[in-house]
């Protein structure tokens, strides 16, 4: 093999191995709930909500570097390090709510799968569920987490049929480039509650915390010996890593986004279809305007993107609850060395599978669980951005100026959001 070809591939490889947590976290954001959200985006307002995935991609970018740089600098989860921090009422209280909410979604998530595969193949909705949340389950507590991330990684390959599924239909993309870049704002209530309800779906406590957590689980599974207040040298090679990742998975994550808002805004909200509040209901109205080939891509990416959201939710409810009592912990642990984080990640499993069988009404769970994780995520980026830019956490690895910037901008317009949001819910 020639010198270049030889230096081109482990290039390639190299800038894959830098994708991890950043990508599956990016990726876990387009989870089956998200793509409700973003479907009744483009349905109701059509090409005039594209605008706000250009808006979230730094924030999302500011404020998962910060995460993922307090994990792989200290050592230690989110939680942890609020533990140690910050009075112990305002941990329980944090994570409290983080498992209500992601319980919640937990459910809605493989509710949405069940009803895609009975889209697909027929059958009951609730018995595909349960093996869904079961399937899930089994794989997070008896594959090696090694080789369970790339299981992880590759079905973030699912959210390429959102890309698919636009470039199956007739798309004016001069009008598209510029009502994303120029669009018709409103203070429509409506308008509104869809810009507020992408934002909070997009800005997510869960992905703090998971994204936090697998930097420590890299540091166990040899991709760097300990934390970088221990190990100063290796600061560079791992922060610009750590930044590469959360560019590219925030990126990935955004664009599917967009496709998704896309594809319901030329074919959904043209036919004059303009609520949706269930993916696979999105799914179902695409069938008759946009063929059965555009049917079955959205339909099988919400199963894809479940499988990749739902042990994304329950791990970092069993990292966040974990850490708040200082069990053992880690996917890289068998079984019976991490006793107490596996019965959590079971329990918000199982929890939001039996919540499918309850006559709680879904919608308004996943409304109320999207306004437990607005409430709660801005407390928890402001202790984020205090542990970043304090020197006995973060050492001689505090952010600097720029970060510092997008970081406090993504807490400020995610506070934002949240008062909207609560003005306009009652």
């Amino acid at each position: 093999m020639s010198e270049p070809l030889k230096k081109k591939k482990t290039d390639d490889q190299s800038f894959l191995r830098k994708l991890g947590p950043g990508l599956i976290t990016g990726a876990a954001d387009d989870d089956p709930s998200g793509i409700a959200t973003y479907s009744q985006a483009g349905a109701q307002f059509g090409l005039n909500m594209l605008w706000t995935t250009l808006i979230t991609f730094p924030l999302m970018v500011g404020i998962q570097i910060v995460s993922a740089r307090i994990g792989r600098v200290t050592g230690e989860g989110l939680a942890a390090n609020i533990r140690r921090l910050f009075p112990r009422w305002v941990l329980l209280i944090v994570v409290s709510l983080l498992v209500i909410a992601n319980t919640i979604n937990i459910a809605a998530d493989i509710a949405a799968m069940g009803e895609a595969l009975q889209l697909v193949i027929g059958g009951g909705e609730h018995g595909h569920a349960v093996v869904f949340g079961v399937l899930s389950l089994l794989l997070q507590v008896f594959i090696p987490y090694q080789r369970y991330v790339r299981v992880l990684k590759w079905l973030t390959l699912s959210l390429l049929a959102y890309v698919a599924v636009a470039f199956s239909v007739h798309i004016d993309w001069p009008q598209a480039v510029r009502q994303s870049l120029a669009p018709t704002l409103s203070f429509n209530p409506d308008f509104v509650a869809v810009v507020v309800a992408v934002f909070g779906t997009t800005i997510s406590p869960y992905l703090f915390f998971w994204q936090a957590s697998q930097e420590v689980e890299e540091l166990r599974g040899g991709h760097g010996s300990s934390s970088l207040t221990s190990t100063p040298e290796d600061a560079g090679l791992h922060l610009r890593r750590i930044k590469v990742d959360t560019y590219v998975g925030m990126g990935f994550s955004n664009l599917i986004a967009f496709f998704i808002i896309l594809s319901a805004a030329v074919t959904l909200h043209v036919a004059g279809i303009t609520q949706i509040q269930t993916s696979a209901q999105a799914a179902q109205a695409l069938r008759p305007i946009a063929g059965d080939f555009s049917f079955l891509l959205f339909s099988l990416g919400i199963i894809g993107t479940g499988m990749l959201a739902v042990p994304v939710l329950a791990g970092a409810t069993a990292y966040a609850v974990a850490d708040s009592f200082g069990w053992r912990q880690g996917l890289d642990r068998k079984l019976f060395e991490a006793t107490e984080f596996y019965a959590i990640i079971a329990f918000a499993t199982l929890g939001g599978l039996l919540l499918d069988f309850t006559p709680i009404d879904p919608i308004k769970a996943l409304f109320w669980s999207a306004v437990i994780n607005g409430v709660i995520a801005v407390p928890i980026m402001i202790v984020m951005m205090l542990m970043a830019t304090r020197v006995e956490v973060m050492g001689p690895f505090v952010i600097k100026r720029r970060l510092k910037f997008l970081g406090w901008l993504a807490t400020a317009a995610m506070a934002l959001v949240v008062v909207i949001m609560l003005a306009t819910a009652w």
